[in-house]
């Protein structure tokens, strides 16, 4: 049986993208066992992966790599693919090693950086889903076209204003293809604060889903849902690998680069562009959102484009 290591992101995000490539490697190496390693966050993501042979995950900490060598030491691979673009491979006994490096040039996808790193066509990321990740998002979905709303993101920079999210499921459930769809809030533990303020400014019933599933369960969730509309954030990017009408909100981060991808995913942005948004601001000093540009009716627009294509 050939062998494939995957070595991936720490962030859930480019990890989701970066499953791109896990399926070209898998594709040119069928039945092989698939080792994948990557941070602790996205490692639910893979828990389904055709052939997975283990996951290792790894943290960002000193002696980090020494402790993922003897991790992944052990046996021949026949094919080593490192998105890290670090050393480890060169010293993994591997028949074929593909090597992330970055290089220069105008802003491309993440999908098509990696597509030529692979030397193949793009492909768009895909996440396998389990019975497991089924059978929590079915407990939990509602039993009707539902609109899911992704309220977080990493920085409070990329974060659309919380009262706008409140109005938008308004309109969106007021009339249209989601008239009096439930409204389902959907994030991890962190963003309970967001959905709380969400919550306050609809005064409607909701769904919320602050930590109630692991990522892989959010993923079988999105795939039943009428809509996602959320910021850029990993979540973004689930629900359009999962095949979900998804809308993505940008602001400081480019939707060039990181747009969600899909026949049924769209990016919408402030009419500010990334390059005059993000110059001259240091971002982890960020202490307000820079999303105040993008209209309402401009997301409301979108989100109903995207239904209406669907």
């Amino acid at each position: 049986m050939p062998r494939l290591l995957f070595i991936t992101s720490n962030r859930i995000g480019d990890a989701v993208l970066s499953t791109a490539a896990l399926e070209e490697a898998m594709a040119r190496l069928p039945g092989a066992a698939v080792t994948i390693a990557c941070g602790e966050l996205p490692a639910p993501l893979f828990r389904a992966t055709p052939g997975l042979e283990r996951i290792v995950t790894f943290r960002k900490e000193h002696g980090r790599w020494m402790k993922l060598w003897r991790a992944l030491s052990g046996g021949r691979y026949d094919l080593a693919v490192d998105l890290r673009g670090s050393a480890l491979t060169f010293v993994l006994p591997a028949r074929r090693r593909i090597v992330f490096r970055k290089t220069g040039g105008a802003p491309q996808r993440k999908v098509d950086e990696l597509a030529a790193l692979m030397k193949a066509a793009p492909r768009a990321p895909v996440l396998h889903l389990d019975a497991a990740a089924q059978a929590d998002a079915a407990r939990l979905a509602p039993d009707r076209p539902f609109l899911v709303l992704g309220v977080g993101a990493n920085f409070i920079g990329k974060r659309w204003p919380p009262e706008r999210f409140a109005e938008l499921a308004r309109r969106l459930t007021a009339m249209g293809p989601l008239a009096a769809a439930p409204i389902v809030l959907l994030g991890g533990p962190g963003d309970a604060r967001a959905h709380d303020e969400v919550k306050a400014a609809l005064g409607a019933p909701v769904l919320d889903l602050a930590g109630k599933l692991d990522l892989l369960a959010c993923g079988a969730l999105l795939a039943r849902a009428g809509v996602f509309v959320g910021n850029d954030s990993g979540l973004m990017h689930i629900a359009a690998a999962v095949g979900a009408p998804t809308l993505g909100l940008f602001g400081p981060s480019d939707e060039r680069v990181y747009g969600p991808v899909g026949a049924n995913a769209r990016a919408i942005r402030s009419p500010v562009s990334y390059e005059d948004l993000v110059r001259d601001k240091f971002m982890p000093l960020i202490e307000h959102s820079l999303m105040d540009d993008l209209a309402l009716d401009d997301v409301e627009a979108a989100a109903r484009s995207l239904l209406a294509a669907r």
